[in-house]
């Protein structure tokens, strides 16, 4: 019998099913070690092992592209420019959540409450169980799986409504775009996504480094990249991902998983390989919420991104299902939120500042607003070139920025001056927060006419000329010690804690000190006599005894702090360190040449 052959066909090339195979282990083996570098932040392989076998998968596929998969590492990046964001309707709404404006105990307590009440709980009835996350300050995002492959990303837009920026999400690493075996037919999965600070931090240098435009904060420079049509752009900004719950899935009577309680839903999110904020955690009843809101608090400026409250979730999700919704917005959990860290408001003037090695800093006068808890008045403006960068004049509406114990700064321009004091917010704009009403206008015109900032040639203090040093961005006095302003920070460096700790030698009697031509140099302290300290005003012979013993006590001190505390420029702590343990002893160190001192 003869065999019938098609002569159109094309026979399988030699060795091919067994490339897909290698070319499928090349896939897993990287999707894994993605996962363990960008989700668990514990990397078993050096990023040139990754590199070599991200190029031995790319050249197979470019022999083989019909035997490229979507969730192909290589595929990430696909570099395609759309011609619009295209329009998704969520399947299940993305709600806002209600934010409690209270930011201390009493917010808590009052979410607490509500819930109690709207369960029918009494007095004596069990305690409520909450989960606790910490609220990013990033872009809300919807993540749409069918049978374990991504195929659509979403932004939330007006919650029943967002973007299509699927394109932009595949590159993030963090997000898989093949999910392990087992998941639902059917997986939305909700969360942030967002850019670390000092992620941010070097995409702001390498923008200014191109000449490119620099980004005010994480969060904007996140929502810009996500929103970008051009993905070889989006693939450029380092985002990140966090997971913090579902949309739409599988049914359970179709198979779907049933979870019982939302903390069971997130750890289960974790095990299907999506990045959940470490600091999530049970809590039980009012108190243990407060603790929370705390905790993450005094921690806030210590995380590697930016957050701007905390989020309280009733765990069990029958009682949130009996709790139900409200205006759009779930009964069953709520935003407690922190003390703005930025905040817009006017500049009133701007002048400037003599520190302790002579630089001038500008420095922003501000209509009074209250950021990251206290109430700031004044912002540093860094120098002549932030100042220009930044476009900077006074009468513009700015956003400053307060985080920790970080001297509050000017970080960029609202709405600029329109040349005649008065900006494009109202007066009421002043003190409101980003993002909301009234506290996010858009720039408008500024005058021809409205004056630069310049940097005075002469010090204000002293009248000493100011320079700037080639190479420098900071202009300086160049009266040293004989500039008063220089001389008080001198005299408070010497006498901190870190290098000679001389207690009770403080702003107010070093002013006094200064000002009365009781010290001139930094020897002056140590000839100092009691009847100089008495003489000063509110300086009583017991404080003055202190002081004078304090000064005693500071003799015996290391190399280290003593040259630390000289304030000489350059020379920090660490510097100061190594120039001790090089030369051995001040003398060395005194007789050393340039070139010995290179050495260090």
């Amino acid at each position: 019998m003869t065999e019938n052959l098609d002569l159109f066909s094309t026979p399988d090339p030699a060795g091919k099913a067994q490339e897909a195979i290698e070319m499928e282990a090349l896939r897993k083996q990287l999707n894994a070690w993605a996962h363990e570098y960008y989700v668990q932040d514990a990397p078993t392989v050096p990023d040139a092992e990754y590199d070599r076998v991200f190029r031995e998968l790319q050249a197979l596929e470019a022999q083989h592209p019909d035997l490229v998969t979507p969730d192909s590492p290589t595929q990430r990046v696909i570099g395609a420019v759309m011609d619009g964001l295209a329009p998704v309707r969520h399947a299940v709404p993305m709600l806002s959540i209600h934010t409690e404006t209270d930011t201390e105990a009493s917010g808590a307590q009052a979410f607490d409450a509500r819930v109690r009440r709207e369960l029918g709980l009494k007095e004596g009835d069990p305690l409520v169980e909450y989960v606790a996350e910490p609220k990013f300050d990033g872009l809300a995002m919807s993540l749409r799986y069918e049978h374990g492959r991504l195929v659509q990303a979403a932004t939330r837009g007006d919650g029943e409504v967002g973007e299509d920026v699927t394109h932009n999400i595949r590159t993030i690493r963090q997000i898989s775009l093949m999910l392990p075996a087992g998941v639902p037919p059917l997986l939305e999965v909700r969360g942030e996504v967002y850019m670390p600070r000092a992620d941010f931090d070097a995409l702001n240098e390498r923008q200014r480094a191109q000449g490119g435009k620099t980004f005010v904060n994480p969060r904007n420079a996140a929502a810009g990249a996500v929103r970008q049509l051009d993905s070889g752009i989006a693939a450029q900004r380092p985002l990140r991902f966090f997971a913090y719950g579902l949309g739409a899935i599988t049914p359970e009577s179709d198979g779907g998983p049933a979870f019982a309680t939302h903390f069971e839903l997130l750890q289960t999110l974790k095990q299907w390989g999506f990045p959940v904020a470490e600091q999530v955690q049970t809590a039980l009843g009012a108190s243990e919420l407060v603790a929370f809101h705390q905790q993450v608090g005094v921690t806030r400026d210590a995380l590697p991104y930016d957050i701007d409250g905390v989020v309280y979730k009733v765990n069990s999700l029958a009682l949130q299902r009996q709790l139900g919704f409200k205006t759009r917005e779930p009964r069953w959990a709520v935003a407690h939120k922190y003390p703005a860290q930025e905040m817009a408001t006017r500049i009133e003037a701007i002048d400037v500042q003599v520190g302790r090695t002579g630089k001038i800093t500008p420095v922003a006068r501000l209509a009074p607003v209250f950021v990251g808890g206290v109430t700031v008045t004044n912002a540093t403006l860094h120098n002549l070139f932030e100042i220009r960068k930044k476009g900077v004049r006074v009468g513009d509406t700015v956003i400053v920025r307060r985080a920790g114990d970080v001297i509050p700064e000017v970080v960029g321009v609202v709405a600029p001056t329109l040349g005649t004091g008065v900006s494009t917010l109202p007066p009421e704009g002043a003190g409101s927060a980003l993002g909301r009403p009234g506290g996010a206008a858009v720039p408008g015109p500024r005058a021809a006419y409205v004056p630069n900032f310049h940097m005075p040639k002469a010090c204000p203090v002293c009248g000493s000329a100011v320079v700037r040093e080639k190479g420098e961005a900071n202009h300086r006095c160049t009266g040293g010690l004989f500039c008063p302003a220089q001389r008080k920070e001198a005299l408070l460096h010497f006498a901190a804690r870190r290098a000679m700790d001389i207690e009770g030698l403080g702003d107010k009697l070093v002013d006094q000190l200064v000002d009365q031509g009781v010290i001139r140099t930094l020897p002056d302290l140590y000839r100092m006599g009691l009847t100089a300290l008495i003489n000063l005003e509110r300086m009583a012979e017991k404080s003055a005894q202190n002081v004078l013993a304090a000064l005693e006590k500071s003799k015996q001190t290391t190399l280290p702090r003593f040259l630390f505390g000289l304030g000489l420029r350059h020379v920090g702590e660490a510097t100061a360190k190594d120039l001790a343990r090089h030369f051995g002893n001040l003398d060395a160190i005194m007789d050393a040449t340039v070139d010995q001192l290179l050495q260090v």
